[in-house]
């Protein structure tokens, strides 16, 4: 990466007085940054406060803050400000401790480990669908974070925190309200004030970390190797680095990692999808197609060859809805990019939602429309028009998990049942730091 870049002219991008963009970032941070970027194009420069902001809407872009200069870039302050709840797990560790943790973690989420877990994934749906009633409603973004918490808990730790998830759940959802004023500029300050939502955040945190604490403290005292990505969080010795093992508060950051981020981002993908197949008759139908060449048995991990629409219909849901729908990175040194030089220090923000939706890469982008994912029309696609699970080095380690847990969730359900969304008009997004349904996504419970 050159540290010297010559001098271009500024980006085009929103030229209103500070207090007024640094209060639509506030409030509406996820219209503004699409307005911005139909209105100015592929590289779009404004200021919030005293940060310089960069977003980069162009699948080559991403690719060279993601990939190929990588090394010029560190975490966002988003990210940096999650480590009030994270720690130093894999999301907001950098450098070398980051890659030290993911030699440790990495072999929890080998193909073999995950085809493991499916049978948990499986054990755990048919639970929640036998709970389902006909003719019911229920909310679906509950019932799916309740079901992905059980999940992760059960296969990464071997705990069982069903009858904790409805308070789980409502600890995470504060931090991330939290979490929302604490990646503006002057959040440090509001920190200091014994403001009402800092004591919510405060005892959110120490709700998710008794249920954390409490999992470590009990694998600890039976020692025993289960064989799950806690024991080798606790037995790992770092062979390539200074041969050591993790202390408590290291397994504790890269506990909660995963446990948040494990779950959080497979709800929503799933929610959404329960929404669009409950608007497309047509697809809904040919996924129940699918669903029923499995037969009456439990899905298994053996099956997902044999299940390509249901997984072309997930990675439709993401490209609308995408999980994460925002990454950011700060950069090291000057930079060029599409002709601007980009200052060291600058915030570099690269959206999937926005990057997802651009009809250069994904014609009529609004349509639900799973053909998109033929891999011969897929191929001929950029890398970085689609990205859920970022790239890079950094890419989300529980990639695989996630999609075998999509797709087990979603055929084990569709087996005995479909959901129609009950609302009048279609749901609202809440961006936080994944992109949530506004509200609840209430839905009517029909027998197939």
């Amino acid at each position: 990466m050159r540290s010297k870049v010559p001098d271009r002219r500024t980006p085009p991008g929103p030229r209103a007085l500070p207090g007024y963009t640094l209060l639509q970032f506030a409030r509406r941070r996820l219209p503004f940054m699409v307005e911005s970027a139909k209105k100015y194009g592929d590289v779009v420069f404004f200021k919030v406060g005293n940060e310089r902001i960069y977003l980069f809407n162009h699948p080559d872009l991403i690719r060279d803050v993601l990939v190929t200069n990588q090394k010029n870039f560190i975490k966002s302050r988003a990210l940096v400000r999650a480590k009030r709840v994270l720690g130093e797990g894999l999301l907001t560790s950098e450098g070398e401790f980051h890659l030290r943790q993911r030699r440790l973690a990495q072999p929890a989420f080998h193909r073999d480990r995950i085809a493991a877990y499916g049978r948990s994934m499986v054990e755990y749906a048919d639970r929640a669908r036998s709970r389902l009633t006909e003719g019911g409603a229920l909310d679906v973004h509950d019932e799916m974070m309740k079901l992905t918490l059980a999940i992760v808990a059960k296969t990464l730790f071997s705990a069982d925190v069903e009858n904790e998830a409805a308070e789980i759940g409502e600890a995470l959802t504060t931090t991330f309200d939290a979490f929302n004023i604490g990646i503006l500029p002057f959040s440090e300050l509001l920190e200091k004030l014994p403001l009402p939502y800092i004591k919510r955040f405060e005892a959110a945190r120490a709700r998710l970390d008794e249920t954390i604490y409490r999992i470590i403290d009990e694998r600890r005292a039976t020692g025993e190797d289960k064989g799950d990505l806690l024991s080798m969080l606790l037995l790992a010795q770092d062979t390539e680095g200074d041969g050591g093992g993790m202390t408590n508060t290291q397994i504790r950051d890269e506990a909660m990692t995963i446990f948040l981020a494990g779950h959080e981002t497979t709800a929503n993908a799933l929610s959404w999808t329960w929404y669009l197949l409950s608007q497309h008759p047509d697809i809904e139908a040919r996924f129940h197609r699918e669903v029923d060449a499995v037969g009456d048995r439990q899905p298994r991990p053996d099956d997902l060859a044999n299940l390509p629409y249901t997984r072309m219909i997930l990675a439709e849901s993401m490209r609308l809805y995408p999980p994460a729908w925002a990454v950011g990175r700060r950069a090291i040194n000057d930079f060029e990019a599409g002709g601007y030089r980009i200052p060291a220090r600058s915030m570099v923000l690269m959206s999937q939602y926005i990057t997802h939706r651009d009809p250069r890469f994904h014609p009529e982008p609004e349509r639900f429309d799973p053909e998109r994912w033929q891999p011969e029309v897929a191929a001929t696609r950029p890398r970085f028009s689609y990205f859920p699970f970022g790239g890079g080095t950094r890419i989300c380690i529980g990639e695989q998990f996630a999609w075998m847990e999509g797709i087990l969730i979603l055929v084990t359900i569709a087996q005995k049942w479909k959901l129609r969304y009950l609302g009048s008009s279609p749901p609202g997004i809440e961006p936080m730091i994944t992109l949530r349904p506004a509200g609840s996504l209430n839905m009517r419970i029909e027998k197939r």
